[in-house]
């Protein structure tokens, strides 16, 4: 297994998008509602897999109906899920995405069964053997917040391993203090602008970047949709702009993001490289209401990165 997806996962109900928000007592008319995959981690596995990354996933489903969905969809991309375990005493992730016409898409979650997550639920030596181990929906992760869990990750890196990791937004003014605890041991921390605004108080990617490197991350990209990214490491300072796609919707287009950025790391291939992976994959998700369903897969990516070349500036 190149590549342990470790963290959030959930099943998503998507509306289409709608003129407007209803008013209390109102009831506003989509033209659809689809059941796909949620949650950083499961997507972020289903779009490494579809680049033809050896994926597996570790996280915690609910013995339900959207547990089983989450399992099947999984599966049926290729991705290892022997690391899916069944909480006996919580649901399953649920989200509903609402999307409004020319606005950001809203969240109703339940974060269900991932609360539980923790170290011992994780087989033994399955972190510490991968190449790459990506947390996705830290956070929202309670269970992976203990010394246990520090320590299995000091082991893997001093292994090999690198540890990837990405944050959901809370509303907790201890967020960041949370965060420091686990970002030394953090390869490549890739938050978005919002995010990293909460976390640090600061508004331009390039002051949130230097906050995280602060607090002991190693590499930091900071991803600001149809603005690029920036990254930020030991000797590098690096600005990508987006490549222009018609939008859709924009749920998942983060974690696509992270999955572009993970395979060219994996292909070992540089920083602006793995930018334009991240780019080129965040871009292909917009163009559909759902988090994985117009993602690239590995050949599409590579025609699209070169027929449309995209600058990446160093400063």
């Amino acid at each position: 297994m190149d590549c342990l997806c470790l963290g959030g996962v959930c099943a998503d109900l998507v509306c289409q998008p709608i003129p407007a928000l209803p008013a209390q007592g109102q009831l506003v008319e989509t033209n659809g509602i689809e059941l796909s995959l949620g949650g950083c981690a499961a997507n972020t596995a289903f779009n490494l897999a579809r680049l033809d990354v050896s994926t597996g996933i570790a996280a915690c489903i609910g013995k339900d109906l959207f547990g089983t969905f989450i399992r099947q969809t999984l599966e049926d991309r290729g991705v290892d899920t022997a690391g899916l375990v069944h909480a006996t005493d919580a649901s399953s992730a649920t989200a509903a995405v609402i999307n409004v016409r020319g606005e950001d898409r809203r969240f109703i979650a339940h974060a269900g069964a991932n609360r539980l997550l923790s170290p011992a639920l994780i087989p033994e030596d399955l972190i510490e053997t991968v190449a790459v181990l990506y947390i996705g929906g830290f956070l929202m992760l309670n269970g992976l917040e203990s010394p246990d869990m520090l320590e299995r990750l000091a082991l893997a890196r001093s292994a090999g391993t690198r540890i990837v990791l990405d944050v959901v937004q809370v509303a907790d003014a201890n967020a960041m203090a949370r965060l420091s605890a686990i970002l030394p041991n953090v390869d490549v921390f890739l938050p978005n602008n919002d995010e990293a605004a909460e976390l640090t108080g600061c508004r331009h990617p390039w002051e949130q970047a230097d906050a995280f490197r602060a607090a002991g991350a190693h590499t930091v990209v900071i991803t600001s949709g149809q603005y690029g990214a920036h990254l930020v490491s030991d000797t590098t300072r690096l600005r990508i702009g987006a490549y222009s796609t018609d939008v859709v919707g924009s749920t998942g287009a983060g974690d696509a993001f992270d999955a572009g950025f993970i395979a060219a790391l994996l292909d070992n291939q540089d920083l602006p490289t793995c930018l334009r992976w991240g780019s080129a994959l965040g871009a292909s998700c917009v163009r559909s209401n759902s988090a994985t369903a117009s993602v690239f897969n590995r050949e599409e990516a590579l025609q699209f990165m070169a027929c449309h070349p995209l600058p990446v500036e160093a400063f």
